[in-house]
């Protein structure tokens, strides 16, 4: 693990030497005394990153101190992530220099060699720093608002065999609460407010309760529990609910954390589905749900679901709703061998927390992973909907791609 930190700060330092040299050359028309105040800020932000980063696992996990890990891990990653963007104009300065250097070497030969130097381009240093600039406010802007600023989606799904019974039926999904990454509870009171207000029939959340540990919703229980449905509120599990994400002393501790994890989304009210379903009944008319437990068909995510077993029983029914946290399971075995369900509800993406979702304009990094990454897809007939997540993991905040509550309205063909 130390080596692994000794090299993430080398790096660090690397890129802190390179991005100085634009930092010098921006501020050299300031006074001797007014450039080492400058110059002071700057060492002295890079040394407590250093210092956070070699303190981070000793560092509690509750109280103030939850705060300052969560958000101390975040502002090292925005301080890295932009000097590294900072640092491109001065590569290719250096690129510049080198060619210069060069054909000099070629022009007037060796002997002329040592004149007068090639200066670094001030442009290119004030590009530096613009580059770097605004991404750092985004950044930080994304932590400040974008985290918290939930959006509620309105969707209609046309079935074809859908009993009148269920026409019109009102179904908000949630996903991603990582509640490990909340330090108080009142942004998801704000949320559950907001579910509460769209007056849901059935209520559905797709993975992802916690970053690692059941410990992480302990003291989310009260406010969860307030979110009713009166035909029910179904969960499943997503990947980070395993607890493989962090150490423990056994496999029986991991198990017995997953043990408590279950026994929290009995004690919230919620219907946890493992490779199960159920029955909805309204009218005399059936409506089934079924839920997975976490199967990936990207990357190395475990795979836990077991398609089959959780249709059992209800295989001949239409209009099933299915939840599965990775969308990528869709297209890898839902889709191909189960054209009868009708809806599958996802999440996990998270839509990378950053990117662009206007109209006309959809994009993420991490649709280059996910081709089913945020919003609704079609089939066949067949819909997924990929819900962004609530919550939030690794960085503290969300650009571009915002915290989602999403209403489905059912509807008859």
């Amino acid at each position: 693990m130390w080596f692994r930190v000794a090299v993430i700060v080398g790096i660090l330092i690397l890129i802190d030497l390179y991005f100085f040299q634009s930092i010098k050359v921006f501020f050299q028309d300031l006074s001797p005394d007014r450039k080492k105040i400058i110059y002071l800020f700057y060492w002295l932000i890079t040394a407590l990153c250093i210092a956070f980063i070699f303190s981070f696992r000793s560092l509690p996990d509750a109280g103030f101190w939850k705060g300052l890990r969560l958000y101390g891990l975040s502002f090292v990653f925005i301080i890295l992530v932009c000097k590294l963007l900072g640092i491109l104009p001065i590569i290719l300065d250096d690129i510049i220099r080198l060619f210069k250097w060069i054909s000099g070497f070629l022009s007037v030969g060796v002997n002329n060699i040592g004149g007068e130097g090639i200066s670094r381009s001030k442009f290119l240093s004030q590009l530096a720093i613009l580059i770097a600039s605004v991404p750092f406010i985004t950044f930080l802007y994304g932590m400040i608002r974008g985290a918290f600023n939930y959006q509620v989606i309105s969707r209609k799904l046309t079935l074809t065999e859908l009993p009148e019974a269920f026409n019109g039926l009102k179904i908000v999904q949630i996903s991603d609460l990582h509640l490990g990454s909340f330090t108080s509870t009142k942004p998801l009171e704000e949320a559950v407010d907001i579910v509460m207000k769209q007056k849901p029939d059935i209520v559905l959340f797709t993975g992802d309760l916690v970053n690692n540990k059941a410990e992480e919703a302990e003291g989310f229980i009260e406010v969860l529990s307030k979110i009713s449905a009166p035909l029910g509120k179904f969960s499943i599990l997503g990947n980070h609910d395993y607890g493989h994400y962090t150490k423990w002393k056994s496999e029986e501790d991991r198990l017995e954390n997953m043990k408590r994890l279950k026994a929290i989304h009995k004690e919230m009210g919620w219907d946890l589905l493992l490779n199960e379903n159920r029955l909805v009944e309204k009218d005399g008319a059936i409506l089934p749900i079924v839920g997975v437990e976490n199967w990936s068909g990207v990357m190395r995510f475990h795979q836990y679901g077991d398609l089959a077993m959780a249709l059992a029983g209800v295989e001949d029914l239409p209009n099933k709703l299915l939840l599965s946290h990775d969308p990528s399971h869709w297209k890898a075995e839902v889709v191909k061998k189960n054209r009868d369900i009708a809806v599958t509800f996802s999440g996990h993406t998270h839509g990378m927390q950053f990117g662009i979702d206007i109209p006309g304009i959809k994009w993420s990094p991490v649709q280059y992973v996910y081709k089913q990454w945020k919003g609704l897809y079609e089939d066949g007939g067949h819909y997924l909907y990929v819900n962004p997540g609530l919550g939030f993991i690794g960085y503290m905040g969300r650009v571009g791609i915002l915290p989602e509550i999403t209403v489905f309205e059912l509807s008859r063909s």
